[in-house]
């Protein structure tokens, strides 16, 4: 089980929680990423739950060999999310280390090699206390800026459901209570992870999902808010622009991008009687491109992809 207690004095110096807090002032931060992906550089990472549920519990073991804390994450089915403590070296290992890791996976899973080569992996240095909560919720509400029906606290593949909860209530989840815990054997907790290393006895399970408290610091989060009030204050006036003119464009895809594959499929349908993406010849698959580019607000770059055309063949065409 990861130790917070051991990084728990430098960290605290590092966030500036342990000073006075001054209305209008703002905190200098040490040692704090914004690591993410890039949306438009892969079709997908996570196609289903159970993609979704193994990814959540690769992030256990890979974290447990780093020097690292993470503050807040997010997966979404074409990029993540990690807002992260410590040096940069070991943030940077951990999630080039992760994406390799995804990598590995969907080619055993799908037979196709290096799926993940060309993924864009990027980061933004975090050095205040108001952008580190920015940052934090931003990645939060990640799917809900992406259209999903989900409150952030209630996606369940990210760290949003872990703040200001109060367990032994009917409307706590079922992982506070780490009731399925005793059923899982050290093998199972092994394979769940799908790890050699061995796991401590103590890491609680539920429904083979290795609880997310135990590798994300939800602590460290709450005393840098200070309160529940805070947290949904920072919730609710955090923007996407906040983050995105700080480090470049992030992608963010107003329509999700399961629900763009059935829209090509219809508009294609609509358009050429044909909603298989393989019966259409090039000029037809590039009409269907430049129909979708004027119809929702996805990326160039992406549209090419779901429309089987090279986007360095056809960016001038679209």
């Amino acid at each position: 089980m990861i130790d917070f207690k051991t990084m728990e004095s430098d960290v605290v110096s590092d966030l500036g929680i342990g000073l006075t807090a001054t209305k209008g002032k703002v905190v200098s931060v040490r040692n704090c990423w914004h690591f993410y992906t890039a949306g438009d550089s892969v079709e997908v990472m996570f196609h289903n739950g159970q993609e979704f549920l193994d990814g959540m519990n690769r992030i256990f073991p890979i974290v447990a060999c780093y020097d690292v804390l993470i503050l807040a994450f997010v997966l979404m089915d074409t990029h993540v999310h990690f807002v992260l403590y410590g040096d940069f070296d070991s943030c940077n290992r951990f999630i080039h280390e992760y994406v390799r890791r995804t990598s590995m996976y969907l080619s055993l899973r799908y037979q196709k090699r290096k799926s993940l080569r060309d993924i864009e992996i990027s980061h933004q240095s975090i050095n205040d206390d108001r952008y580190l909560k920015t940052a934090i919720c931003y990645v939060l509400k990640n799917p809900l800026s992406a259209g999903l029906p989900y409150n952030p606290w209630d996606y369940p593949w990210s760290s949003g459901s872990l703040y200001y909860r109060s367990p032994n209530i009917w409307t706590s989840p079922k992982w506070m209570l780490g009731m399925d815990s005793i059923l899982q054997t050290a093998q199972d907790k092994r394979m769940i992870a799908k790890t050699r290393v061995k796991i401590d006895s103590g890491i609680r399970v539920v429904d083979n999902l290795i609880l997310p408290d135990q590798y994300v610091a939800v602590t460290i989060v709450e005393r840098l808010f200070k309160s529940h009030k805070a947290f949904y204050f920072y919730m609710s006036i955090s923007k996407d622009v906040d983050i995105e003119s700080r480090g470049g464009a992030i992608s963010q895809l107003t329509v999700p991008l399961s629900e763009m594959r059935d829209n090509r499929r219809m508009l294609s349908q609509e358009m050429f009687g044909k909603d298989e993406l393989r019966c259409l010849k090039m000029e037809q698959r590039l009409l269907l491109a430049r129909r979708m580019k004027s119809r929702y607000n996805s990326s160039p770059k992406q549209i090419a992809r779901l429309c089987g055309l090279v986007y360095d063949e056809v960016m001038d065409l679209l």
